[in-house]
């Protein structure tokens, strides 16, 4: 039962896939399908169309073999000796640094974002905090008030 349940996960994740294939050859968009894919699986998963359970099974499959996709990668980069002169070393390092600038910029972005929502957060706490005082004072302006007229 397992397994056909991570078989129609996996069908699930693919459908999104096949998606991006279509919305490329109707629109001709220069995005690999896969993104696209990718992407409308995500806007779905936010929206509560697809529900994680659906296909969390399924993709921590896929995880696990993620590995076994790279090995082509791999000897593909042997195949190719010139990646180890002076201009593959050169290449290495350009993407070794573009992505520790990525990094950086990604975690620096994260702790903004994190520290603003955190500042609204102690915002709201504050608005919540003060709502109940400005209603007695304006309850004790109504009773002043009554008290007023009253006087008259």
């Amino acid at each position: 039962m397992n397994v056909l349940r991570i078989i129609l996960q996996i069908l699930i994740i693919w459908l999104f896939y096949y998606a991006g294939v279509l919305i490329v050859e109707w629109t001709g968009v220069f995005i690999p399908p896969s993104i696209i894919g990718l992407v409308l699986l995500w806007v779905c998963l936010m929206l509560n169309i697809v529900k994680v359970k659906w296909i969390q099974n399924g993709a921590g499959f896929l995880i696990s073999f993620l590995t076994l996709f790279f090995i082509p990668t791999t000897v593909g980069i042997i195949e190719y000796p010139e990646l180890s002169t002076l201009a593959g070393v050169l290449l290495m390092l350009a993407v070794i640094l573009s992505t520790l600038v990525t990094l950086f910029i990604t975690g620096k972005t994260a702790q903004w974002i994190e520290k603003k929502e955190t500042e609204l957060e102690h915002r709201k706490q504050l608005i919540e905090k003060e709502e109940p005082i400005m209603e007695l004072s304006m309850e004790q302006e109504v009773m002043q008030s009554d008290s007023a007229s009253r006087d008259y």
